[in-house]
Parts: C-alpha cells; sequence; structure tokens
C-alpha cells in the first residue's frame, strides 16, 4: 500500500442473520469515521454496486454464490468459488485488500483463509481469538473453536499469537499470558495442561502461570490460552451466564412500581455497563496466524458489530499483525 495509514479492507456483504442490512450500515459508519479506510465490498450485485456507487472509498465486486450456514464448509469453499466468502479472502491472498471480515459461516472462512489466503510461515495452527470484556482490562481468550486436538506447541504459537494482537489491537506494552487450566499448580490438569505449563514457562516471554475458569472475567491475565474445544465451550459459558444474569436484573428493576423508579435512576450506570459488556464494540473473532488479517464476526452481528470488525481489522493492518506474529513464530 502506498500509506501506512491506508487500508483497504475486503468485506462479505452476504454473511450474517442481518445481512445486508447490518452489514452495509456498518460498512458505512466505518467510512465515515476513518478517512484512511477502503472497502471492498463482495456480494450480488443488487447489494453491492448500489452501495458502492452512493459511498465514497468504496468499491463492489459482484460474486454470484454465497454460502449457506448448512453447507459443508471446505467443500463449499471448494465449489462455490464465486462465493462473497473466497473471493473476499481471493483479494487479500492476492494483495487487493489488507483483511477481510465476514459474518458468515464460521467454518467457511476458516476454511477459506487456511486455504485461500494461507498460513503464516512456520504457524501450525490457525487459531480463533476473541476479545472477554472484564472488570478491568479486556483478556484475549484463545483458541474458542478452531483446533479442538492440540499438542503442547500448539499452545505455545497460541500463546505468541495471543500476546502480539493484546499488542497491538489492545495497546498492552508487556501482556501476561497465562494457561486455562483447572488449578494453578504446574502438575493439575491432563498431561497437554501439564506438558504445556512446562513449555510455556521454557519458552514463552510474559507467561504468568495457570488461571482457573473463574479468573477469565477478572482479568487476571491479559492472553488466556487452551484447546479450541475447551476455549469454546467456556465462551459459550460467559456469553450464557452473562445474557442470563442481564436478563434476570431487568426483570428485577422492573418487578414494582418502586424498582422501576429506582432502575430509572440508574439508567446511565447501567447503560454503561451494558456497553462495555457488549461484545459488538469489539467487532469480532481474528483468525491469527493467517498471512493476512482476517475477522470472523458473530452470526447475529449488528451494524454496530460489523462497523467495530473493520475498525479493528485496520488497527491490525497499520499494526502490522502479521509481520508481528511472523517474526514471533520463526524459529
Amino acid at each position: 500500500m502506498t500509506s501506512t495509514d491506508r487500508v483497504v479492507v475486503a468485506v462479505d456483504a452476504m454473511g450474517g442473520d442481518h445481512a445486508p442490512a447490518a452489514v452495509l450500515e456498518g460498512v458505512a459508519d466505518a467510512l465515515a469515521n476513518d478517512s484512511d479506510l477502503e472497502v471492498i465490498i463482495t456480494g450480488d450485485a443488487n447489494v453491492v454496486e448500489s452501495f458502492a456507487d452512493s459511498h465514497t472509498r468504496c468499491t463492489a465486486v459482484v460474486t454470484t454464490e454465497t454460502i449457506l450456514m448448512d453447507d459443508h464448509p471446505a467443500s463449499a469453499v471448494r465449489t462455490k468459488k464465486d462465493s462473497s466468502i473466497v473471493v473476499g479472502a481471493r483479494l487479500v491472498r492476492d494483495g487487493v485488500a489488507d483483511a477481510f471480515f465476514s459474518a458468515g459461516s464460521t467454518g467457511a472462512c476458516m476454511a477459506a483463509a487456511t486455504l485461500i489466503t494461507g498460513r503464516i510461515k512456520g504457524v501450525s495452527r490457525p487459531a480463533i481469538a476473541t476479545v472477554i470484556p472484564t472488570s478491568g482490562p479486556p483478556v484475549v481468550l484463545l483458541d474458542v473453536g478452531a483446533n479442538a486436538d492440540c499438542k503442547p506447541e500448539n499452545l505455545l504459537q497460541f500463546g505468541k499469537m495471543g500476546a502480539a494482537y493484546a499488542k497491538i489491537v489492545l495497546g498492552v506494552s508487556e501482556p501476561r499470558i497465562a494457561l486455562l487450566n483447572i488449578g494453578e499448580e504446574s502438575t493439575k490438569g491432563s498431561q497437554l495442561a501439564i506438558e504445556s505449563h512446562a513449555l510455556m514457562t521454557e519458552s514463552l516471554t510474559g507467561f504468568i502461570g495457570n488461571v482457573e475458569g473463574r479468573d477469565i472475567p477478572t482479568g487476571a491475565a491479559d492472553v488466556i490460552v487452551t484447546d479450541g474445544f475447551t476455549g469454546n465451550v467456556a465462551l459459550k459459558l460467559l456469553e450464557g451466564v452473562s445474557k442470563s444474569l442481564l436478563g434476570q436484573v431487568k426483570d428485577a428493576m422492573m418487578a414494582t412500581p418502586f424498582t422501576k423508579l429506582a432502575a430509572a435512576t440508574m439508567r446511565g450506570p447501567f447503560a454503561e455497563l451494558k456497553d462495555r459488556l457488549d461484545p459488538d464494540a469489539y467487532g469480532g473473532a481474528p483468525l491469527l496466524g493467517i498471512n493476512g488479517v482476517s475477522i470472523i464476526g458473530h452470526g447475529s452481528s449488528t451494524g454496530r458489530a460489523v462497523s467495530s470488525a473493520i475498525r479493528v481489522s485496520a488497527q491490525a493492518v497499520r499494526g502490522q499483525l502479521t509481520q508481528r506474529i511472523a517474526e514471533t513464530i520463526a524459529p
């Protein structure tokens, strides 16, 4: 690119429960808030061409296929070569775009990024990371679903990649990296946990040891590493508990005229809390280890989530995330 500030993000207009309306809303907001941002929007001609015509710094790339949520991810990527996801990944591979965002099929996004964009040299397995709001600074948790079965060397790489992301996107100068386990002692947990703890202690700068599940929401570490099976269970549990608690608080505050009055006086603080806990503010889950920035949005992504994802994508590109990861993984 001609400038370190100029960033081109490819965006899948067809992915997500609320597509294309929410995607277009998010793209418009991102463009309005970043004068050095350019967007290439991929999707159906009736959706992308009129939008691009009415927005500066936006280019339409028409695609004729869409990968559906119930399509087999790898097969769909191989057969639907003119889908909005595959074309977006190809734009990054060919250097036309710096980053790609989609709120479509997570499996298809992973397959396209791995098979088309390609992995960073030396990365054994890309990992999906997510940013968890806490009582303090947010935490990067990975892997949350890309790799159900892992080896210690995989978790070591996850720690390095997560630390790079925390530095560039969250602004943590010296990330504290922890291993998710059932106890703090180095001898606790599965064989994978024990061996990973030993390897990280020896080879990972910033490693502070084990943390337990209850430590995730407290900000006990800046980066928490685990295998994709455990990470996905932990993430879904946190999402479910957060949604349930917020719902119960709302029900309690609306139970009587007195509590409704009290709720009215607390509207400001409650709104601030809800905003701080809103995952839409962090934009999506980066697939780390790919040779180009790739952000996967939640299927229910709103316009705000799409805008945040594009903002995070641009921030990662400007911070040279791919190069930083390559440097940390290089032997």
